[in-house]
């Protein structure tokens, strides 16, 4: 049965897309069979394995409004044991189409509990704010990974991010845990990364992941190519650092 983990931050531009590709490309690497889905109206992680969006003929969309199984949307990526659930720029208007729906934040953990026996890791890549589709996918999901850039206001996002994590776990999923933080854009040339890295593991402790994703410019270049870091480029730092996180993932998830 699959480990599902929501990957979400408030804050857009923190690796909470680069993580759900690359992550899942590194598991899928080490023999791992990987479902990314992606809730993200602008479809990047779509795009960052491969799939061109323009193309699909149904998107997760049509499992969330239109009740189709996921199991008809779900696309082969060219990661090894790595599939993706598409996204596309109808599941912009998902957000109101869902207000009057019954049980609307439970839509799509009702999908992915009929498939979730085909995996090792479900990785659900939310959208940057808390909307139906976050709360979708914090409902279906059984831990949260937040990704954290090393930068000045990044404590004051975490605070937030902590306080709906708590607000999800009391009232829609009591069984929802902190996988843990990640550090991502970390370099440590700099007195602010380390600052906000001592902060984060004195407050956390256990819970902050060791690997932490440097700032690389091959990660950032690798979805222009539609492609992830280890097609792009398998012996760069952002490379070794997803290896190194997949890799503690897998312990920690025994």
């Amino acid at each position: 049965m699959a480990k599902i983990i929501a990957i979400a931050n408030q804050k857009g531009g923190v690796g909470k897309t680069t993580t759900a590709v690359n992550l899942g490309a590194c598991l899928g690497d080490i023999g791992k069979k990987v479902l990314v889905c992606d809730i993200d109206p602008q479809g990047n992680a779509t795009e960052g394995l491969g799939v061109n969006k323009e193309d699909l003929k149904y998107t997760v969309y049509d499992a969330l409004i239109n009740e189709l199984p996921l199991k008809v949307l779900i696309q082969k990526t060219l990661s090894k044991n790595v599939s993706i659930v598409p996204a596309g720029s109808d599941l912009s208007g998902a957000e109101v189409e869902l207000i009057d729906e019954e049980k609307r934040e439970l839509k799509l953990k009702d999908q992915l509990d009929e498939i979730k026996n085909d995996y090792d890791y479900i990785l659900i890549d939310c959208p940057p704010a808390v909307g139906m589709l976050s709360l979708n996918g914090l409902a279906a999901a059984d831990s949260l990974l937040i990704t954290l850039q090393c930068e000045y206001y990044a404590l004051e996002g975490l605070s937030r991010v902590m306080n709906t994590f708590q607000l999800v776990k009391q009232h829609i999923n009591k069984n929802l845990e902190l996988e843990g933080i990640l550090l991502t854009m970390y370099d440590g040339r700099t007195r602010l990364s380390t600052e906000v890295e001592e902060e984060v593991r004195a407050h956390f402790k256990n819970k902050v992941y060791k690997t932490m994703i440097p700032r690389n410019v091959r990660l950032a270049e690798a979805p222009g190519f539609g492609q992830t870091i280890l097609q792009y480029d398998p012996h760069s730092k952002g490379a070794k650092a997803y290896r190194a996180l997949a890799k503690e993932v897998r312990r920690k998830n025994g």
